[in-house]
């Protein structure tokens, strides 16, 4: 056993867990909790600022969350916080500091400072009009290209926030290496009004890269050579590789070894957010997240949100072994958050070695997946009410929409869904007929924000950064690294060489097939 399995702690818990089993003779059904306890609602929801998170639709009780928290204590949750937050090498795997959180510091570092003042620079002429294509037109259209975290972060948040954007500036996004996906962001584009943003830390990865490549011939042939130095700018740290691109150094933001790229967003990867929306707003998303910081690092573990969410997760996913995690926003706005979140959790904490290297006996990260309500109802919730395997869920309901159409009563009937769903999953519902049995007693976390703002949207994010940083403390694995990625990036290298006529590699019968099938392509 490991030094995690074979604590009182986790043992205390696992007994804890046998008495939630069977007919729930000791602890009872969650609508039960409601019922010996009147002030449950209250007892378990915490409120920051215009985000409220709402515990009570899980088995959580006194004694149970007195043994998570006592969990987090014994894992040294609070010293690896302040070590991340002091800018320790908590990245053990790389030797590298953690430092997302100073992007967005109040008093941010000096290096950091000066690229947010570069970028209020950049982001005024482009959205005055006072920086101009070739032609002298102004730009009209954003297309950044990355993938990654180069991507996902920014593409949420542009649609998460577009109701801040300017009207006269728009925002697409390419990452796939799909021809299929440049081409369409491409389509009905003028050139002379378009600006690319190449999104890549080391300026040599092979999907950004090729899609840059493909990018600059587009323009080329539409205004020349010379026009790449006014329609291409770059999130990297390598000048070389950028200036040998035909990019003028001088448009080149950078950032840091300790900004890991599902983290980045708050760094000059958040160029093209910054252009969508102004300055102004940016900062009001980096303020968001800074709230969030200060009660992480402030708020008692009993009160702390993404403690309270962490060992929630933690609850699920070891001792009552449910491998999901549903994130449902009731917010069109939010379509892109749970493939952000994926990456966020599944990236970060998909590991089963500890930060040793030792083989973990435990489970980690959850299958993160999700769609927004209503559209999630008509697709996968039959599974969640009515299937066999117990998925947790996470609710994202916003009160104030932006598009209040019909009098609102879009927004109501949206919130109505999203509230009566937690519901019909706590409360169930008997029949005689079977196919009509919901067993009910499924738990469910809500999100509540008064509205979708860059401050409250950064509220939100930064509550699920540290929700994931806690499970990973607690679980003893390095949370920052994603060595998973590498291999098979290794191995299509080789592949590809083979695709296109090179000498021929070992390997099994099922990928040479495939080679000599791909070679018409």
């Amino acid at each position: 056993m490991s030094a995690l399995t074979d604590s009182q702690e986790w043992k205390k818990l696992t007994q804890l867990r046998a008495t939630w089993r069977g007919a729930y003779a000791t602890k009872g059904r969650i609508a039960a909790l409601f019922e010996q306890d009147p002030h449950r609602a209250e007892r378990y929801t915490r409120v920051l600022g215009g985000l409220r998170l709402d515990l009570s639709k899980t088995h959580l009780d006194p004694e149970t969350l007195d043994a998570l928290l006592a969990l987090a204590k014994a894992r040294d949750v609070e010293t690896w916080r302040d070590r991340m937050f002091a800018g320790e090498s908590i990245n053990l795997t790389e030797g590298r500091a953690v430092l997302h959180t100073a992007l967005r510091a109040e008093q941010p570092p000096a290096q950091v400072a000066e690229v947010l003042t570069r970028i209020d620079s950049f982001v005024g002429r482009v959205r005055s009009g006072v920086w101009t294509g070739a032609t002298g037109q102004r730009i009209r259209t954003i297309v950044n290209i990355g993938i990654g975290g180069s991507d996902l972060g920014p593409a949420m948040v542009c649609q998460a926030l577009e109701p801040y954007g300017s009207p006269e500036l728009k925002t697409r996004f390419v990452s796939n290496i799909d021809g299929t996906h440049l081409a369409t962001a491409l389509d009905r584009l003028d050139p002379a009004t378009t600006l690319f943003v190449i999104a890549s830390k080391t300026f040599t990865t092979q999907e950004t890269l090729t899609n840059a490549t493909s990018a600059r011939a587009w323009l080329v042939a539409a205004l020349g050579e010379a026009a790449v130095a006014k329609h291409f700018v770059a999130v990297s740290t390598n000048g070389s590789g950028v200036k040998q691109f035909g990019i003028d150094p001088a448009n080149m933001f950078g950032f840091w070894d300790w900004v890991g790229g599902r983290y980045s967003l708050w760094s000059a990867i958040g160029l093209p957010i910054a252009l969508q929306i102004g300055m102004e707003n940016f900062r009001a998303l980096l303020a968001g997240a800074r709230a969030m910081d200060t009660h992480f690092r402030s708020a008692p573990l009993a009160d702390n949100l993404p403690v309270l969410l962490a060992l929630t997760g933690i609850w699920y996913r070891n001792f009552w072994n449910l491998p999901a995690l549903a994130v449902l926003p009731y917010d069109q706005s939010l379509a892109r958050l749970p493939a952000f979140l994926q990456q966020l959790d599944m990236e970060s904490n998909g590991k089963s070695v500890d930060r040793d290297g030792n083989p973990v006996d435990y489970d980690t990260g959850p299958i993160v997946f999700g769609e927004p309500g209503t559209n999630g109802q008509h697709a996968f919730y039959q599974l969640i009410h009515q299937g066999t395997t117990v998925i947790p869920a996470d609710f994202i309901l916003v009160r104030r929409s932006h598009h209040p159409l019909g009098d609102g009563a879009h927004q109501r009937i949206l919130l109505s869904h999203g509230i009566a769903q937690t519901e019909a999953l706590l409360q169930g519902k008997h029949s005689l007929e079977p196919h009509r049995v919901f067993s009910g007693d499924r738990p469910t976390t809500t999100f509540a924000l008064d509205e979708l703002s860059p401050f409250t949207l950064g509220q939100l994010l930064a509550l699920y950064e540290h929700k994931v940083f806690v499970q990973g403390v607690i679980w003893n694995i390095n949370s920052f690294d994603q060595f998973g990625v590498e291999l098979g990036k290794q191995l299509a290298s080789t592949i590809l060489a083979e695709i296109e006529g090179g000498a021929r590699q070992p390997h099994d019968a099922s990928t040479n097939a495939l080679i000599d099938w791909s070679r018409d392509a």
